[in-house]
């Protein structure tokens, strides 16, 4: 959606300088500290593993201006260090800047974050949520994939990510299809979107999007819901649970399981529930705030065992 949020102050303070929507930022920001990641020189701007599996960044804190002042400092290097601002919860750590750049989405009550920084590279990664993109200052280029394209991006470890999701560990920048040959599939499927200040993208649940940010200086600010009530679980939760408790069993228990699963969870058809007396079915009837937080309470004596 070009030029949607082209009437923000925040865009209108980008499009006259990196130095003006800074300087936006930082009077409007809270003395709270700031959590920033910093790459070294030599990775152009991805933020990804190393050759031993460990972060090739490093996590530090302090305050906005003075992450600023750095970012102000290595400019115009040859090879400056990545700097990135990720996932900046706005209401925490700004007064106003969502009341004054604000996309109206109805009784939706969605996450509100920045992304601000120096050229960077994120691997190709899907979300839970809903997400409404906006880019704020710079440029930022999308690739997006279907869902379904999992298999052919060759994700990495769930359990030790960047960023709390498993990431692709293809190189956009110099794939490797001699590794990785079903990424051309992949490609095959790509979508691909450049945005520039003012310019929304609408990225859907579960969809993969590797996120490129393009300028010396770039901020995105973005929109994440729900519209599922919020007492529902996380299936990544169920996810590294059935990796707990299943996938390791004997094949013929598996596959009893994975029966099981189709029968409470995929299908969850009248066959499950209709012999049973109504108000008697208890967690198979549709989850209410009540029955989840019971079901919740379970599980967390359970897993405390």
């Amino acid at each position: 959606m070009r030029g949607l949020v082209a009437d923000w102050p925040l865009v209108q303070a980008a499009r006259r300088s990196d130095h003006e929507v800074r300087r936006y930022l930082v009077e409007r920001a809270h003395e709270v500290p700031f959590a920033v990641s910093i790459g070294g020189p030599g990775h152009d701007g991805r933020l990804f593993y190393d050759d031993a599996m460990d972060m090739n960044f490093r996590m530090a804190r302090g305050r906005l201006a003075d992450i600023f002042a750095g970012i102000d400092a290595n400019a115009g290097r040859a090879d400056p260090p990545t700097i990135y601002l990720a996932s900046i919860d706005v209401p925490t750590h700004f007064r106003d800047v969502d009341r004054e750049n604000r996309i109206d989405l109805g009784s939706r009550e969605p996450l509100v974050s920045l992304w601000i920084g120096t050229p960077t590279r994120i691997a190709a990664h899907n979300d839970f949520p809903d997400n409404l993109a906006c880019c704020v200052a710079g440029r930022r280029r999308f690739t997006l994939f279907p869902p379904d394209q999992y298999a052919n991006l060759y994700l990495g470890p769930i359990d030790n990510t960047p960023a709390g999701r498993a990431v692709s560990m293809v190189d956009f920048h110099a794939p490797d299809f001699a590794a990785h040959p079903r990424f051309a599939d992949a490609l095959a499927t790509a979508q691909v979107a450049e945005l520039e200040p003012g310019d929304v993208l609408f990225v859907p649940s579960m969809w993969w999007h590797h996120v490129e940010g393009l300028a010396p200086f770039n901020i995105l600010l973005n929109y994440w819901w729900r519209d599922t009530p919020r007492y529902l679980g996380q299936p990544q939760d169920a996810l590294n649970h059935a990796i707990l408790a299943i996938r390791d069993l004997p094949p013929r228990e598996r596959m009893l399981w994975r029966q099981l699963f189709d029968h409470y969870v995929f299908d969850h058809g009248p066959a499950v529930t209709d012999h049973i007396p109504a108000g008697g079915r208890g967690v198979l009837d549709p989850l209410t705030a009540e029955t989840a937080g019971r079901l919740r309470s379970f599980l967390l004596r359970t897993l405390s065992r």
